[in-house]
């Protein structure tokens, strides 16, 4: 694994041009960029890693005049990242270096006060040497998250979430110590800034094995540290049509996610976080019923994503599909075999409302009929469930070029003069109305639009 790692290293067009310009300093390689091509390595995957940025650790020298020196000598430009520790960032379009002094002006101190043993492998780009004092290559080997001293964790309690998104991407192991440190000491997780976690639950879920590490920070009661809603949702125990608690049913929805993307991930996650809000059991019968969960939902999460600081376009993204979690199951639920199916005109409705978000809301929608299979749900439930959820998709991916350029034929000026109305709701119900006729292929010229606002009955 080594001379693999080093030939790539050597043959790294923009590091060669870095060690150049660091000549006669004593400089080292760090943390995520050795990790990334042992870890690829390891995995025998034909992935390559993204290395287009470096870390640099700088010994006996002045840190910020080397920097400024190196980005002059290979014409980058030079960011000053943290004054206060000598941190800088000298960038060439999307490659980049972290340009660092050592702690305490001593290597061994510096590699002994990393996170986890799997970034502490350095590499020495004057004699080209590995030193790996904590046995970093062993543990990517055994596939082990450790750290050399749990002080490290106590320093930077962001640390301690840290290791749940290296175990969300690598499927490794948490070592024991480090678990019962993080149970130990979860509250000190509050003492983090929330941007600094918000970044670690992105790159979380974006990871294989985000399941796995859900249920583990579960295990030891760190995930209602990080996620507060846990602590009420855990409340929710399985009933006639959920075979799983609420928190288990959550993280078996993402389990049942297979697109890719760790917002649409997090709203699997968070969709039912509004059940908690509107929980009643029926006294005849015993039946859960959770009225209004989806609406309540999207702003509770809101709320939640809000003081973890997550954009507004990220907020509005993931509460839209909480709010309407339940819509497209709810509309394959109304197809009957006397009407063939959803009506088209349904179908249109929900594809204006929803868009450009309809593959991922379905996908939703599909995850969470997967995920509830207590004793009331029969295979023939979910299997027709499933296929009206496909039978929207379909409809959309026919109607979506329609979407892109939805051509404009009557304005709300001329819906007034044409039908001698005045502005308000009744305008507003006719705009929509002609939307959805437009996306049905009912209305597609303007003569269309004036006939068919002319013989809308509202």
């Amino acid at each position: 694994m080594k001379e693999k790692i080093k030939k790539i290293i050597d043959n790294d067009p923009y590091l060669n041009l870095l060690r150049a310009g660091l000549s006669g300093t004593e400089a080292y390689l760090a943390g995520g960029y050795i990790r990334d091509l042992a870890l690829s390595i390891k995995e025998k995957t034909d992935r390559e890693p993204i290395l287009h940025d470096r870390d640099i650790v700088l010994f006996n020298c002045d840190t910020e005049k080397t920097a400024r020196n190196l980005a002059n000598s290979i014409g980058a430009a030079f960011v000053e990242l943290d004054g206060e520790n000598k941190i800088y960032r000298i960038v060439s379009g999307e490659d980049y270096a972290d340009i660092a002094q050592g702690l305490n002006n001593n290597l061994d101190d510096d590699i002994k006060r990393r996170d986890f043993t799997i970034n502490s492998i350095f590499y020495d780009l004057k004699n080209g040497d590995f030193i790996d004092i904590t046995g970093g290559f062993e543990d990517i080997k055994a596939g082990t998250i450790k750290t050399y001293d749990l002080k490290n964790l106590e320093d930077d309690p962001l640390r301690m979430f840290r290791a749940f998104r290296f175990m969300s991407k690598t499927g490794f192991k948490i070592a024991p110590e480090i678990l019962s440190f993080v149970k130990q000491n979860a509250e000190s997780i509050d003492t983090v800034a929330k941007e600094r976690i918000q970044q670690e639950i992105l790159k979380m879920f974006e990871g294989d094995f985000l399941v796995e590490t859900l249920l583990e920070m579960f295990d030891i009661d760190f995930l209602e540290k990080v996620f507060p809603f846990v602590r009420e949702i855990k409340k929710i125990p399985p009933n006639t049509h959920h075979h799983l608690d609420l928190v288990h049913h959550s993280i078996e929805t993402v389990k049942n996610i297979r697109i890719n993307k760790p917002l649409l991930k997090l709203a699997a996650f968070y969709h039912d976080i509004g059940k908690p809000k509107c929980w009643t059991i029926e006294p005849d019968s015993g039946r859960h019923r959770f009225i209004g969960h989806d609406e309540i939902g999207g702003k509770l999460a809101a709320q939640e994503l809000s003081t973890l600081k997550f954009s507004k376009k990220q907020i509005e993204y993931v509460s839209k599909l909480i709010k309407n979690h339940i819509y497209p199951s709810a509309l394959a639920h109304s197809a009957s075999t006397e009407t063939g199916g959803v009506t088209n005109k349904a179908m249109a409705r929900f594809v204006r409302k929803i868009y450009p978000d309809i593959e991922d809301l379905v996908e939703l929608a599909r995850a969470d009929r997967l995920s509830a299979r207590g004793e009331a749900v029969s295979t023939d439930m979910v299997n027709e469930n499933l296929k009206n959820l496909q039978n929207l998709l379909d409809y959309f991916f026919n109607v979506k070029d329609k979407m892109k350029a939805l051509p404009k034929f009557l304005d709300g000026r001329e819906i007034m003069e044409i039908l001698k109305i005045t502005s308000g709701p009744k305008l507003g119900e006719i705009v929509e109305a002609l939307k959805e006729a437009q996306i049905e292929g009912i209305v597609q010229s303007k003569e269309d639009a004036i006939q068919f606002i002319k013989d809308l009955k509202i």
